[in-house]
C-alpha cells in the first residue's frame, strides 16, 4: 500500500508534458480515481486516447481562475496536484495582469477550496525563476510560493498539508528548447540561441513527476522542496542537438547555422536554486533540498533536525559545475530525447 493506493486525485493543468508524465506514474499506484481539470478540450480529447486505463480517470472542462469549478472539482479529494500556470516568460512580461489571474489568483483558488473540502495535501509547482526573479513569470511564481507556505498557518481546522515544488528546466517538456532545435533543424537547417554563454538547472521529466509525487510522502507542511539538478550550458546543449539531429536525419553538419538572437523579454543568463537567506532554512535530504519558511517554523525545525543543514550561500548556475558537453549527450540518450 504506497501513499497514492485508494486515493482520490485531483490535478489541475494536467494535459501537459508534466502532467501526462505525472498520470501515467500515478497509474501504477492504483488511486480510487484521478481527475484532471484543465481549460483545453482539444489536448483533453488527445490525451484521453493514449492512455490504455481509462476507467479511473476523469476529465473536467475549467479554469483554476474560476473559484467555484475548482471547488466543484476538489470535492471530495485526498490529494491536489497544481500545475496550471502561464509559465511562457515573454508572454508574461507582456501580459503581466493575466500571469497574475492564472500563477496567484488562481493558486489562492486552490488553497481556498482546498481548506474548504478538507483534502490531505496540496501540492504547488513552482520554478527556479522565483529566487530573485527578473520576470513577471518569477515575480508571480514567488508570490505563489509564499501563500503557498502561509496557508499552513492560515487554514484553521483544515488537515490539509500545503507544499511547493521548485523546478528547473524540465527537458523535452512542451515549450521546450530541445524539440525546438530539432524542428528548426529539419525544418529551416537553422538553430537560434539567445546566449552562448547561458546556464540553467535541468532535470528530466521522470525527476521531475518523482519529486512532485514523493512531495506528499515527506512533507510537514510548508516546505519547498528543490531537486538537485545538474547545470547546462545553452551552447553544449545546442551543439549535442545539432551532432545528434544531423546524424539522425543524414544532414551535413555544417549546413546547420548557429544563430545567436539575444535574451528575450525578462530573460536571464543564469538561474538560481535558492538564495543565501533561504539557505539558512534549508536542509539536505540526499537526493533533494527542503527550503522551510523562516516564520511559524519551529515545529519544522524540530522535525529536521536530523538532516543536515546545507552550505550557506546563493545556489546560482552561474557558480556550479557544469556538465560536460559528452555527459550533455549521455543524458539526452538516456532520457530518449535525441
Amino acid at each position: 500500500m504506497g501513499y497514492y493506493t485508494g486515493k482520490k486525485i485531483l490535478i489541475i493543468g494536467g494535459t501537459g508534458t508534466i502532467g501526462q508524465g505525472l498520470v501515467n506514474k500515478l497509474l501504477k499506484e492504483n488511486p480510487k480515481v484521478i481527475r484532471i481539470l484543465s481549460r483545453d478540450e482539444y489536448k483533453q480529447f488527445i490525451m484521453e486516447n493514449q492512455i490504455n486505463d481509462r476507467k479511473m480517470i476523469r476529465f473536467l472542462i475549467g479554469d483554476v481562475r474560476d473559484y467555484e469549478r475548482v471547488e466543484r472539482a476538489m470535492n471530495d479529494i485526498d490529494v491536489v496536484f497544481n500545475l496550471a500556470a502561464m509559465k511562457h516568460v515573454p508572454a508574461c512580461e507582456y501580459n503581466p495582469s493575466e500571469a497574475i489571474k492564472t500563477n496567484i489568483i488562481g493558486m489562492e483558488n486552490v488553497i481556498k477550496a482546498a481548506t474548504t473540502n478538507n483534502v490531505d495535501s496540496v501540492i504547488f509547482t513552482s520554478s527556479d525563476k522565483a529566487i530573485n526573479p527578473s520576470n513577471s513569470y518569477g515575480a508571480t511564481k514567488l508570490l505563489a510560493e509564499k501563500i503557498v507556505q502561509a496557508a499552513n498557518f492560515s487554514k484553521g481546522n483544515a488537515k490539509t498539508r500545503f507544499m511547493a515544488v521548485r523546478f528547473g528546466n524540465v527537458m523535452g517538456s512542451r515549450g521546450s528548447v530541445i524539440p525546438l532545435f530539432k524542428k528548426q533543424i529539419q525544418e529551416n537547417r537553422k538553430i537560434t540561441v539567445t546566449d552562448h554563454e547561458m546556464t540553467r538547472f535541468m532535470m528530466t521529466l521522470s525527476q521531475a513527476v518523482n519529486l512532485i509525487m514523493e512531495a506528499p510522502k515527506i512533507s510537514i507542511g510548508g516546505e519547498v522542496f528543490i531537486l538537485k539538478m545538474p547545470v547546462i550550458r545553452l551552447c553544449d546543449l545546442a551543439q549535442v542537438i545539432i551532432e545528434e539531429t544531423c546524424l539522425k536525419f543524414n544532414i551535413k553538419k555544417e549546413e546547420v547555422e548557429l544563430k545567436t538572437i539575444g535574451l528575450r523579454a525578462g530573460e536571464r543568463r543564469f538561474e538560481e536554486l535558492m538564495t543565501k537567506d533561504e539557505s539558512c532554512c534549508a536542509f539536505d535530504l540526499g537526493n533533494m533540498y527542503s527550503v522551510i519558511p523562516s516564520i511559524n517554523s519551529e515545529f519544522l525545525l524540530e522535525f529536521y533536525e536530523k538532516y543536515n543543514h546545507v552550505r550557506v550561500g546563493s545556489y546560482n548556475s552561474n557558480d556550479e559545475v557544469f556538465l560536460s558537453k559528452e555527459e550533455v549527450r549521455i543524458l539526452l540518450k538516456e532520457e530518449g530525447l535525441v
